[in-house]
């Protein structure tokens, strides 16, 4: 029996088409919480603003709430300008991350057979301009491009 399931193809796409370790300013388009019982996580699913190469382009990636791994999410939702007063009062809301914007250093790595993006730092969306000289490969450019 064949089933049509709309939006498949999009989700299925080549390593080819995915995203290269580096730098990218980004919004949250929402978190969700996943109870895990050694490693609870929050699953980020990020939207690309710049390079605008990548623009569009999503990355997911976990963020874990273990006692070692807490000062990880601290980082994120203090760059990402989360509400202090919710902060304060140690509440995560899973409805106040959406439209959050910061910077996002991605890294790949695969386990099990399994190619996972590894979210390896942030800074606030205000350092773009000065984090953003980092050099990051972009297909379209030719061999001579980068040469010059």
């Amino acid at each position: 029996m064949k089933r049509q399931v709309p939006g498949l193809a999009a989700i299925t796409h080549t390593s080819s088409s995915e995203i290269p370790d580096g730098i990218y300013l980004v919004r949250v388009n929402g978190a969700q919480f996943r109870w895990h019982a050694s490693k609870p996580f929050y699953v980020l699913r990020l939207a690309v603003l710049e390079p605008s190469f990548f623009a569009g382009q999503p990355i997911v990636g976990r963020l874990y709430c273990t006692q070692k791994a807490m000062w990880k999410l601290g980082w994120f939702l203090r760059d990402f300008l989360y509400d202090p007063e919710l902060l304060a009062r140690e509440q995560v809301d899973e409805k106040a991350f959406p439209g959050l914007r910061g910077i996002v250093k991605i890294s790949h790595t695969v386990i099990n057979g399994i190619s996972l993006i590894n979210l390896d730092g942030f800074a606030p969306a205000s350092q773009w301009e000065e984090l953003s000289t980092t050099p990051i490969y972009d297909p379209a450019t030719s061999k001579t491009e980068r040469a010059s």
